[in-house]
């Protein structure tokens, strides 16, 4: 284990953290919450407190609503040109910003700064492809079979959405929802977690500027988030949830928005396989399984959570993995070394320490790593586990960190059957030189989004969802944009 130096206080040169703590952003301006108490932010690599934000109550959501509702005509009357030309620019603007919000997200989120940096060109990407669809939202026109009438379909906006991200991605995640709503002439009210809130209002900043109007985008943080969010969605001007975080959240979610039926788009928990057969390039599937563990530290709902490794090239994959593992730089998200940085919370280290401890108990094999570190900060060393057991805890629920668990196979029927044996249905990884096996392997696999010989599955130009409890509707793509509009069909005689 490779522990980077931790200086004493972490590198914020160009960050201006009073710029990100102004206020809740409604309505274009901001307004102080009227909760009981600002919300710190702590960065997990010093447990320093570095900031602190507003506090939303029921008050200040409804101003956000009412805020949304007030723009909402104006911006759904916008000409798509006008909508994309806006998208365009916040593209624009976050590419120009990039270090200061990738800095920014290392500071708060704890994550290697060359993961920030990778998130916020990611993030930036779905304004530029978003921009893009916003022209070409395109409905239907033809002939009723029975030829009485000329069938006519339009896409309209579904109107005023709430959308709630989770801490990991705290730029990637908000902009995955906010500019397909925009795009569809949405206005939105943007919950972010209160672990990563800087980067949530930094972005609102960079929307005002590149000329979203006032309104449009909402942006509130609070304590009480229950409250909070039940009280949104009980507005009947609000028309669509957004969710991405847990499954068990999601399900009440589900069953809040269910007393108004709302359109729900739901990105919930995975627990994704990755699978090396024997005829594997192995460096390519070291290097695979290396992006899909351990990007963003293991701290994302796509990493790689059980890795299947057939029987016949099992010891080198091992050796191989636990050789990179091992030589992994631990260290402050904002230190450029950095390979590896905290977890979110101390909660999620002892969290991971604790399924570690469950897998070993069971009768797991430590390769590298295995206990978390004494010391300042949320750590938790790059970590090796083989012959991890089908009733390990670690098999049935997110690691969310980083923790490679390891189990033999032998055939493809029997890895299938493993890896389909979960309520969750996200992502999968498959590693073989025969792409028609690979092909053949991935259909028969139940998850949404699958990465054949490579470590990355996310895209802004696909669509992002998993099938069974791993959520509803799709991000991304064609499909994102129509999750933020209500297709409306007129029957008319010619």
């Amino acid at each position: 284990m490779n522990i980077a130096t931790r200086p004493s206080a972490p590198d914020i040169a160009g960050l201006d953290l009073e710029a990100c703590s102004r206020g809740l952003f409604i309505g274009g301006a901001w307004l102080a919450g009227h909760g009981p108490h600002p919300i710190p932010v702590v960065d997990p690599s010093t447990e320093a407190v570095v900031a602190h934000v507003a506090n939303a109550d029921l008050t200040d959501a409804a101003a956000a609503v009412d805020a949304a509702s007030k723009a909402a005509p104006g911006w759904a009357a916008t000409a798509p040109r006008k909508r994309s030309e806006i998208l365009r620019r916040c593209f624009e603007l976050i590419t120009e910003r990039a270090e200061m919000l990738a800095k920014l997200i290392s500071l708060e989120n704890g994550k290697a700064l060359r993961d920030a940096r990778g998130e916020v060109a990611y993030a930036a990407e779905f304004f530029r492809w978003n921009a893009e669809e916003a022209v070409r939202i395109v409905g239907d026109f033809g002939l009723a079979p029975a030829g009485a009438n000329r069938i006519i379909v339009e896409h309209h906006p579904i109107g005023i959405c709430v959308l709630i991200t989770p801490w990991n991605f705290p730029a990637a995640m908000a902009t995955r929802k906010i500019a397909p709503a925009l795009a569809a002439g949405c206005t939105v009210v943007l919950k972010p977690a209160t672990e990563t809130p800087l980067t949530a209002y930094a972005l609102a900043a960079l929307y005002k500027e590149a000329g979203v109007p006032d309104g449009v985008v909402n942006v509130i943080t609070t304590s009480s988030p229950g409250p909070v969010v039940s009280a949104m969605l009980a507005d009947r001007r609000v028309r669509k949830l957004s969710f991405t975080g847990s499954t068990s959240v999601g399900r009440t979610l589900l069953a809040e928005a269910s007393k108004t039926v709302l359109s729900c788009s739901m990105e919930l928990g995975g627990n994704a396989p990755l699978i090396v057969f024997d005829d594997a390039d192995l460096d390519i599937a070291i290097e695979g399984a290396m992006v899909a563990k351990m990007r963003n530290a293991g701290e994302a709902c796509t990493a790689a959570n059980r890795l299947y490794v057939q029987s016949g090239i099992y010891d080198r994959f091992v050796a191989a993995l636990t050789d990179r593992m091992e030589g992994l730089a631990i260290g402050p998200g904002t230190d450029p070394v950095t390979e590896c940085g905290p977890m979110i919370t101390a909660k999620a280290a002892n969290k991971i320490d604790a399924l570690v401890k469950d897998a070993v108990g069971r009768g797991a094999k430590v390769q590298c790593g295995g206990a978390k570190p004494a010391g300042i900060g949320f750590f938790y060393p790059p970590t090796v586990l083989t012959g991890v057991p089908a009733d390990a805890e670690m098999t049935h629920e997110e690691i969310f960190g980083p923790v490679a668990a390891i189990t033999r196979f032998d055939t493809e029927d029997e890895v299938i059957a493993k890896a389909n044996d979960t309520e969750y249905g996200l992502a999968a990884y498959v590693f073989t030189k025969d792409i028609g096996r690979g092909l053949k392997v991935s259909r028969r696999i139940e998850a949404g989004m699958v990465a054949l010989n490579r470590g990355l599955v996310s895209d802004p130009a696909a669509p992002f969802g998993g099938m069974k409890q791993s959520g509803l509707g799709r991000e991304g793509g064609s499909h994102g944009v129509l999750e933020f509009t209500e297709p409306q069909y007129v029957a008319v005689t010619l």
